[in-house]
């Protein structure tokens, strides 16, 4: 195992301690090598180590960098960013309502990261993701939410960096991404029409922060036959209430849990 100096990893839990004490937005290189005293390639280079850990991850939209889930989960610092504990109880409630899967996933860069999972009482179950599954933004229901409440050029730099990644799901590209970006913005929720697994569909709402920006996506996945379009819209308003939920209990914890 590589030999990790102490003055390393006084650095590492220093950019850790620094993104935690801020606030959602996050903080560039440039302010964390300033604050720290550190040389921009050497801050450039510990919070790549931590990206690829998951413990930091470089937001689409500001470039700023923030705490991963990783990190959530290891320490639980900041609760309002915790998405897993802010939307287990609309999951559980989606879940209950539907009788189908219902799903928290989060933005990290240009990916999706499903970090919560309710399953409901039908019998057939809808188990597309698993916590801890990513993928790229655009490719499922909640991916495809999170891309589309994006800022334009947000849209394009993931597409960008997804470029080699989309390769790896048939039939998305940055070409047909950019039209169901459209057609989600149009249609006001995004739609899983079974082009990932076959038979299986689903729909999702972003959760916005108080600028309009995606923190996480709701979801509800079932087979096919039941995402019909006398359903769809009832789905859909319940995953626009308890998403309201949600983004007010990362704004306020301690109001949202009274």
């Amino acid at each position: 195992m590589q030999d990790i100096s102490a003055k390393m990893v006084e650095r590492i839990a220093a950019i850790l301690r620094l993104l935690a004490a801020g606030d959602d937005r996050g903080a560039s290189l440039q302010l964390i090598a300033e604050t720290l005293d550190l040389k921009k390639p050497t801050a450039h280079r510990i919070l790549s180590a931590l990206s690829d850990n998951g413990l930091v991850f470089q937001d689409m939209t500001t470039r700023n960098y923030r705490l991963g889930h990783a990190a959530a989960v290891l320490g639980r610092t900041a609760f309002e960013q915790d998405i897993a504990g802010a939307a287990r109880a609309s999951l559980m409630r989606l879940a209950a309502l539907s009788g189908d899967t219902a799903f928290a996933s989060a933005i990290e860069g240009p990916a999706a990261i499903c970090v919560a999972r309710e399953v409901g009482d039908f019998p057939i179950r809808t188990l597309t993701l698993s916590v801890g599954d990513r993928r790229p933004l655009g490719v499922g229901a909640g991916s495809l939410a999170l891309l589309a409440a994006l800022p334009d050029a947000a849209v394009e730099r993931a597409l960008k960096r997804n470029e080699a990644w989309l390769r790896d799901f048939q039939g998305f590209d940055a070409a047909s991404l950019r039209e169901r970006v459209a057609e989600t913005r149009a249609r006001g929720y995004a739609e899983n029409d079974g082009r990932i697994v076959s038979g299986m569909a689903g729909v999702a709402v972003p959760v916005l922060d108080v600028d309009g920006l995606p923190l996480a996506a709701l979801s509800l996945a079932a087979i096919r036959d039941r995402m019909t379009p006398e359903r769809i819209p009832g789905l859909v308003q319940a995953l626009r209430t308890e998403a309201a939920l949600v983004a007010a209990h990362l704004r306020h914890p301690r109001v949202a849990a009274a």
